[in-house]
């Protein structure tokens, strides 16, 4: 099972963090990113990393790569994105 979520991290309130960098996970074969699916329960491939699942934390971002990786779905890799805060 993977964990995209950390009870640290809540994303009903994603204001809290402080920092304006978010991390998504990158598919190293087509350059795609990945989000989770409309079901809440796959993952999808998608083409701009802002439609991807964003990640709070680099660790967390990290931990579901090396298990997207270890189960045979990769390669992926962490790809840091800034998101603009106005």
């Amino acid at each position: 099972m993977l964990h995209f979520w950390s009870p640290a991290l809540d994303p009903a309130h994603p204001n809290a963090c402080t920092q304006p960098e978010r991390y998504v996970i990158q598919v190293m074969a087509r350059g795609t990113y990945l989000a989770v699916g409309p079901d809440g329960e796959s993952l999808v491939e998608v083409v701009e990393p802002r439609d991807a699942h964003l990640f709070h934390a680099h660790e967390a971002a990290v931990r579901a790569a090396v298990e997207l990786n270890a189960e045979g779905r990769g390669p992926v890799d962490v790809v840091k994105v800034e998101l603009e805060i106005g």
